[in-house]
């Protein structure tokens, strides 16, 4: 089985795949450790599920999934669904206290 095409029983497609993992990972600048201890996972599990080797239980990708959402100072991502054009990931919006949208350096629109 691809790891990438796993689906849960419960789940209409997957909560999260290997490729999104390491994308947000890279919008993040986290390492793979670095994960792993914000999820409260194993490095393990969070190397073998990016190189397809096996998936994690539900709530281990459940916890990967969220601690890249909550991210830190620095930013989170947001999880795109499938679309026609396959699942994806971009990095969240951020607002200030005062709730205007900031700027992410480098991802500013033109």
């Amino acid at each position: 089985m691809n790891v990438d095409e796993f689906r849960l029983p419960w789940q209409v497609r997957p909560m999260l795949t290997p490729a999104q993992s390491r994308a947000a990972r890279g919008l993040l600048n986290w390492t793979q450790d670095r994960l792993a201890a914000e999820a409260h996972v194993g490095n393990s599990t969070v190397r073998d599920f990016e190189k397809g080797r096996r998936v994690p239980s539900h709530g281990n990708l459940l916890a990967i999934k969220q601690a890249l959402e909550t991210g830190d100072e620095n930013g989170s991502v947001i999880f795109i669904p499938e679309n026609g054009e396959g699942p994806g990931v971009r990095m969240r919006k951020q607002v200030s206290d005062d709730g205007v949208s900031e700027t992410i350096e480098g991802l500013e629109s033109e």
